[in-house]
């Protein structure tokens, strides 16, 4: 997001606690060590120049962290907004996209999933994101103009392999294979069920490229100028791939047979999760450009292979 932005003129500004992001990966803009929870540091970071717009990435995100420790999620991801949101008023600043999740719907009770499907999340995260969704709808009183953009599987890297996907630890399924093609096979890859009620058994998500979420990202902003109030979005190719075809694909790009092995289902994942990015698409001129999975893929190999880990 930060190189898309510096290299469309704007003037970028990090603020991170780095408690999982990596100061190496703030290749553009200025940069502020902080915590979103700390009114004081958001003052100051504030004060220090005009800013027009915040875009909120700064949440914890793993769901079997979230149903081990609910508290430290609601406090990150909800209190820390708040504090946001409210420095935000202290300081004129109108404009904010937040980054949501497919979390906020749960278990699909469609094919594929719009925005107006109902919101009943499973886990600890999922009700964080729809709580901060739900803040901002009433904050509009407040004239923020804002949009939730939730995501679906965020996957691949920059195509200039500039930046790439590097959590620790690994929850996601492409870089945990690409790891294990890598390590040639001694990271032994784990498939979590495989008598799901899909075509081959194995769970199917919606891969939307790092890139592609990014774009949607600066044409939300722009839309801001046009909008009042609260707007939401769906993230997604609108296609679904499931683990197995995930694998295939990434042993095609990489050449590497993917050592691994079958466990059970975890509790929780939804059999398939497919976005229907309709409106993003009318409304805000939103056409992904990575919509092949082996496209996808391929960019995340071109990074991680050059990787050490």
């Amino acid at each position: 997001m930060t190189k898309l932005l510096a290299t469309s003129g704007f003037e970028v500004t990090v603020l991170d606690n780095l408690s999982t992001g990596h100061l190496q990966a703030v290749k553009w803009g200025d940069f502020i060590q902080a915590d979103i929870r700390d009114a004081a540091a958001l003052d100051k970071a504030f004060a220090q120049k005009p800013v027009d717009a915040v875009m909120h990435f700064s949440a914890k995100s793993l769901v079997s962290e979230s149903v081990a420790q609910p508290e430290v999620y609601f406090d990150n991801n909800v209190v820390g907004s708040r504090q946001l949101l409210d420095a935000m008023r202290r300081h004129s600043v109108e404009r904010f996209i937040f980054s949501s999740t497919a979390a906020v719907y749960g278990m699909p009770e469609t094919e594929k999933i719009a925005e107006d499907h109902p919101t009943r999340p499973i886990n600890p995260y999922g009700e964080t994101k729809l709580a901060v969704e739900n803040m901002l709808q009433q904050y509009a009183v407040f004239g923020i103009r804002s949009s939730a953009l939730r995501y679906f599987n965020a996957a691949g890297a920059d195509a200039a392999s500039d930046i790439g996907e590097a959590h620790n630890p690994e929850t996601h399924l492409i870089p945990n294979v690409l790891k294990s093609a890598i390590s040639g096979g001694s990271n032994r890859l784990k498939i979590f069920g495989t008598d799901y009620p899909t075509p081959d058994g194995t769970c199917v998500r919606d891969y939307i490229h790092v890139s592609d979420l990014a774009q949607a990202h600066l044409l939300s902003l722009q839309h801001l100028d046009l909008t009042e109030g609260f707007n939401v979005f769906n993230l997604g190719n609108g296609a679904g791939f499931s683990v197995q075809e995930v694998l295939e694909s990434c042993e095609q790009v990489t050449g590497h047979t993917i050592a691994h092995d079958i466990d059970a289902r975890r509790e929780g994942d939804p059999p398939m999760l497919v976005a229907e990015s309709r409106k993003a698409k009318s409304v805000l001129n939103w056409q992904p450009k990575y919509s092949d999975l082996n496209g996808i893929i391929e960019s995340a190999w071109n990074w991680h292979k050059n990787q050490s880990f």
